[in-house]
């Protein structure tokens, strides 16, 4: 098969496209990869999560990375992403692994690659390593290895606990002190995912649900969005929580239910950690956001006069200006996001530490802060739908918007596209919407924002009818 890396790495079907031997020949590249660019010589932080084979898969990878006398630290245990990440920097490790396929369905599993600054691969790096196996597969490159237990004989795979190196930079960056003295009744889901116990861990008190090993997610996918944390809701609105947090698979996203007991979407999250880095952190610099993202976080960087960014979906895209660039905060719309101080990657754990930290700071809760900057920079209402669409008909939908993209959607007259990722039209007074068919699976995904609930419905479907699904 054709190797592909999406937004965020390889991802595929577990025994249909992600198997030991397709997985053997990204591995073999990435080794192919490291030693061309010197990068061999250092060490390869491997991770995984707690999928199905999840432990397997990083093991083989450990197999061909000492195979290719590239000395592996390898986590003990299931570790979430930005701990990963974290150690990839910490150890001035060459590159890193996670196995993982983040918030994908159960039957998913996937391959991200970590350079050696602790976040998403470039595109750059990923367009070399697709090339790599392509090359490797036409011209029969043998896939080099030795054996797990060989390996560690040798001393070139090394098994190593990433936690105690992540919590110090954990509690560098957040006052977990005052959060404790605050006393907040909070409640973690971790989705069954590879964040399970480690916001316990730094905070005692949290209680937390979903946090058994369950390869199947509990029959939902482990992305925290408002239609899989009902449970979580339930358990805020009985009172007894003031607050609830949600990390997905590999605890790299984050979402939320306020005091309210409703969903608070990542766009609510990215704007209320962002005013706390800036007004109570006293922090500067630029802001990345993604195209589908909300239009609050445009207004509070012109509120506070910091230069604003745009980038298609995919941290890739935000790592890479947050290497080039002062970047304060940078987030997308799926719920993964990066701040300044630390390094350029999505962290569910820290941004759910900063909400708590931005509570115990204002005395307030998620929602009661989100609707004081509303009030200051406008209302806006938000939704997403996904939709399943084969890829015959998402093909002819691409060809057809780009060839004969709509003036008029809802009677409203479009007055700017950007069709940088996707297809969004702007209207007037800064509605939009956005039709994106995803990169990793065979589903389009419509977004809406607008000052009106019932607008931004309209707006949906009208897309349905449009993309003729």
């Amino acid at each position: 098969m054709q190797i592909k890396f999406g937004t965020d790495g390889w991802r595929g079907v577990i025994a249909r496209d992600f198997t030991f031997d397709n997985l053997s020949q990204v591995a073999q590249a990435t080794m192919d990869y490291l030693n061309r660019e010197g990068l061999g010589d250092k060490l390869l932080v491997i991770g995984y999560d707690r999928r199905f084979l999840s432990r397997d898969f990083a093991r083989r990878v450990a197999e061909v990375a000492a195979g290719n006398g590239i000395h592996v630290c390898l986590t003990d245990g299931y570790a979430p992403t930005p701990a990963v990440s974290w150690a990839v920097h910490e150890l001035g490790a060459g590159a890193g692994v996670m196995i993982t396929a983040s918030h994908n369905p159960s039957e998913y599993n996937g391959f991200k690659i970590k350079e050696s600054y602790g976040g998403s691969a470039r595109p750059s790096t990923t367009k070399i390593l697709e090339e790599i196996v392509a090359y490797n597969v036409a011209n029969g490159r043998r896939v080099v290895e030795c054996s797990f237990e060989e390996g560690q004989r040798k001393g070139l795979i090394q098994l190593f606990d990433p936690c105690e190196s992540y919590f110090h930079q954990i509690n560098r960056y957040v006052d977990l002190n005052l959060i404790a003295k605050s006393d907040i009744a909070a409640v973690v889901d971790p989705m069954y995912g590879a964040g399970s116990g480690f916001i316990p861990r730094l905070l005692n008190g949290v209680a937390e649900i979903h946090n058994s090993e369950n390869p199947s997610f509990g029959g939902l996918p482990p992305e925290p969005i408002g239609d899989n944390l009902k449970e979580l809701a339930t358990l805020v609105k009985s009172g007894k929580y003031r607050v609830g947090l949600a990390l997905d698979g590999d605890a790299d996203r984050i979402g939320a239910v306020d005091e309210t007991g409703e969903f608070f979407s990542s766009h609510c999250i990215f704007t209320v950690i962002l005013r706390h880095l800036i007004e109570h952190k006293k922090l500067r610099g630029g802001v990345v956001k993604t195209v589908s993202t909300t239009r609050m976080i445009d207004l509070l960087a012109d509120k506070y006069g910091l230069q604003l960014f745009e980038t298609p979906i995919g941290f890739k895209h935000i790592c890479e200006l947050m290497l080039e660039k002062d970047i304060l905060m940078g987030g997308e719309e799926s719920g993964g996001l990066g701040v300044k101080g630390h390094i350029p990657e999505r962290d569910g754990i820290l941004m759910g530490l900063l909400l708590l930290e931005a509570m115990a700071v204002s005395g307030k809760g998620l929602r009661q802060m989100l609707n004081e900057t509303m009030a200051e920079i406008g209302h806006f209402s938000y939704r997403r739908i996904d939709r399943r669409i084969e890829d015959g008909a998402k093909e002819e939908l691409i060809t057809r918007l780009k060839t004969q993209p709509p003036v008029e959607i809802d009677g409203r007259r479009v007055t700017g596209t950007n069709f940088s990722d996707g297809f969004k039209f702007m209207f007037e007074n800064g509605d939009w919407l956005l039709i994106r068919p995803s990169g990793t699976e065979p589903v389009i995904r419509l977004y809406s924002e607008a000052a009106e609930v019932d607008q931004v419905d309209r707006f949906l479907r009208s897309a349905v009818v449009l993309a003729g699904i």
